[in-house]
Formats: structure tokens, C-alpha cells, sequence
């Protein structure tokens, strides 16, 4: 995962793995396939990283009394905290799902779980929302937060923005950005 990590997919090679492993190419090779099979697992690993912190949406606890605006802001936060405590992985893998279909497929249905997860933490205040179907009009709010904190990811905070926020300050436009979409405007 370190080499992945620290020189992006380019710097993933056989022959990086087996030094940063102190093993002989053989023993590589009798392993796995390919270079893209061992990616696959490095990339499968860190992807069951990523699924281990979607249980903080299932804890009912953390979300308990909490008013439809804060409820809304704190699912939104996790968001981006989730993938900056993985921005190392998620800034060397982002790019490639361009191009490896498998790397696209992975990470699209992650993200579908993920969005899940966010939905069912959100249904509890579906009654305050001001859409005519409101599990429809969480999806576009998962998907904005998802996609920003996504390119942040990849392309640093500063992209396509012209000053670039910190992190806390970014999750916090998110959750307000949100709130005014599903709540209609309500801030407090």
C-alpha cells in the first residue's frame, strides 16, 4: 500500500514491491498473475479501509437528538473526514478509475454503499425535508458532497475554487450547502 501511496499507480511496479518486500521476483511471482492482479489486491484492501468507516453511519448513537439541520450537517462532514483520513490511497487510485474498469467498477460501488449508508442515517428527518420524495432528493446531496470531496481528493483543495478552504471549513459549506437543498433553507 506504501508505494501505491506514496508514488501513485506509475511508481506501483513488480520490481518496487519486491524491494520495499526484501523478497526475490520469484516469490512475487508465484504469488500473484500480474502487476495488475497484485494492484487489484493492494486496491481491494484499501477499498475494505474505506468500507470499515461507514459504520460510523450505523451508529445509531452518534446520530441520536439531533435536530434535521445538524443531522444533515454531520452526515455531510463525515463525508469529506472519511476521505481525508484516506487521501494518501484515495489521491493515488481517483485518476485511475478513468481508465481500469475494474478500478471503476470497485469504486463505484462503494460509493453506491457509501450514499446508502448516508441515506439511512438522513431518513429519520425525511418528514422535514421539503422535496416531494425525499430519498430521491438525497442522492443529489450525497452525490455533490461525494464528488467535491472526490476532486479535493485528487486535485488538491484549491481546484477550480479561486481560494482554497481548509478541510473543516469545507465540510462545514458542504453540510450547509445540503441543508438548504433537502431543508428548504432552514439553517438553525
Amino acid at each position: 500500500m506504501g508505494i501505491l501511496e506514496d508514488g501513485g499507480h506509475a511508481a506501483f511496479t513488480i520490481a518496487a514491491v519486491y524491494e520495499r518486500a526484501g523478497v526475490a521476483p520469484p516469490f512475487l511471482y508465484t504469488r500473484t498473475a500480474s502487476k495488475d492482479a497484485l494492484f487489484l489486491a493492494v486496491y481491494e484492501h484499501g477499498i475494505g479501509r474505506l468500507r470499515h468507516e461507514r459504520e460510523v453511519f450505523a451508529d445509531a448513537a452518534r446520530w441520536a437528538g439531533l435536530s434535521p439541520p445538524d443531522l444533515v450537517r454531520a452526515a455531510v462532514a463525515e463525508i469529506p473526514h472519511i476521505f481525508l483520513r484516506h487521501q494518501r490511497f484515495l489521491h493515488a487510485v481517483v485518476l485511475i478509475s478513468s481508465t481500469h474498469p475494474e478500478v471503476r467498477r470497485c469504486g463505484s460501488q462503494y460509493g453506491q454503499e457509501l450514499g446508502e449508508s448516508f441515506a439511512d442515517v438522513l431518513r429519520p428527518v425525511a418528514a422535514a425535508m421539503t422535496h416531494d420524495d425525499p430519498r430521491a432528493a438525497v442522492w443529489p446531496s450525497f452525490g455533490t458532497v461525494f464528488a467535491a470531496a472526490m476532486i479535493s481528493v485528487a486535485y488538491g483543495p484549491g481546484f477550480a475554487m479561486p481560494d482554497a478552504v481548509d478541510d473543516e471549513d469545507f465540510g462545514r459549506d458542504m453540510g450547509e450547502t445540503a441543508v438548504r437543498y433537502l431543508l428548504g433553507g432552514v439553517t438553525h
